[in-house]
């Protein structure tokens, strides 16, 4: 998995049975580093403007290389063998996430990574191209982890709400009588990231444990102005990425007057925590425990935050329930993609507004396809 913010690889190996309602057990998880070569480029292409095919045929090459190589580090490290892995399912870096209600009647969605680099790299069939299905039946191609979400962390006896931080932040609704549904909030980490690479010309990605949003203080003028966004008073289903809330927000921010850096940070953390406490007016009941996961979940002061704004609520993180916070997406892929080589549905329509469930993602069969056709499927491959 690599998320909005594209400042690393995640690498979860989880063992799953035949029995599709069975829990998955998280064996490994492993962070690495996006190569430095790759960050700026991948941030830059996903930016509005003059689109360059040999840039992005060339980087579509370079991100399946780097994912393909953190799988064989972390097997390497882990000490598991390549043979013992049925599928890698890879979300891929999204560049471009045009929904329906941005891109009139034919919205899409693009993820690079090449699966078949990955594929040919380690010798493992590959299940990539997650959100496109969904998109053509009707959907907004996102959010995709609430169908993992209701595997990992559903209870019959509460409801739960799931929130995950990452550049964007989007909510998982779990019903106790088995209902689900989900939708985007609007900025996670993006602002606070971007913010804190202008303000210190690229030396630092993120405002580490929110050291310095703790410092400043929240410009009420500002804030009103964010939270005038259109998408976020939009009704769900809605998705959304990068291109809505990155050059024009961030430059509001900084050109606002007298305001510290400090307190830009501030601001722009409140703001982030105002999304997903404001986004609790579309579920459809109140919840009765609330999961976070993602990088922000290791955010304090956003973690404090949320903890005061939704109080009485219960707050914690997903490692409460036993996933880490930052491996919860990496696992969710892995679910997705063993079930698109079974042939289930994997995309919901009660989350995305699609016309009906599908089973997303494209195989590039590696060496073990053969044994994976006997494996999921149940049959001798043709």
């Amino acid at each position: 998995m690599s998320g909005t913010s594209c400042d690393g690889i995640d690498v979860a190996i989880i063992k799953q049975g035949p029995a599709s309602r069975e829990k998955p057990e998280l064996l490994h998880f492993m962070q690495h580093p996006m190569p430095k070569e790759l960050h700026e480029p991948a941030l830059r292409l996903a930016a509005p403007g003059f689109n360059e095919i040999d840039t992005m045929g060339h980087l579509d090459r370079l991100l399946g290389r780097a994912f393909a190589q953190a799988v064989l580090d972390t097997l390497e490290q882990t000490g598991v063998r390549a043979s013992s892995i049925a599928a890698i399912c890879s979300h891929g870096q999204t560049i471009r996430h045009r929904p329906g209600y941005q891109f009139g009647s034919l919205p899409f969605t693009l993820q690079i990574g090449c699966a078949d680099t990955i594929a040919d790299m380690t010798g493992i069939t590959t299940v990539s191209d997650f959100r496109r299905k969904d998109i053509a039946a009707g959907g907004e191609g996102a959010p995709l982890v609430p169908f993992a979400h209701q595997r990992l962390f559903a209870s019959d006896q509460q409801n739960v709400i799931v929130v995950n931080i990452g550049g964007i932040a989007n909510i998982t609704w779990l019903g106790a009588d088995g209902s689900i549904s989900g939708f985007d909030c609007g900025p996670g980490n993006m602002v606070m990231d971007s913010l804190m690479l202008e303000l210190t010309e690229g030396r630092q990605r993120y405002d580490r444990n929110g050291e310095m949003a703790e410092h400043g203080q929240v410009y009420r003028p500002l804030l009103e102005r964010l939270k005038q966004h259109p998408f976020l008073s939009r009704k769900p289903p809605k998705s959304t990425g990068r291109e809505e809330f990155s050059d024009d927000i961030l430059n509001l921010i900084l050109s606002w007057p007298d305001i510290d850096h400090a307190s830009m940070l501030t601001t722009a953390c409140e703001w982030t925590a105002l999304c997903i406490v404001d986004a609790l007016q579309f579920l459809p009941a109140q919840p009765a425990r609330c999961l976070i996961c993602g990088g922000g979940a290791y955010n304090p002061y956003l973690m404090q935050r949320l903890n005061k704004l939704l109080a009485p609520l219960h707050v914690c993180t997903t490692a409460d329930a036993g996933i880490p916070p930052n491996a919860v997406e990496a696992v969710s892929f892995a679910l997705l993609g063993q079930a698109c080589i079974a042939g289930q549905a994997n995309t919901l329509a009660s989350v995305t507004g699609a016309d009906k469930n599908v089973c997303g993602g494209k195989i590039s069969p590696g060496n073990n396809w053969p044994e994976i056709m006997q494996l999921c499927c149940g049959r001798q491959p043709v």
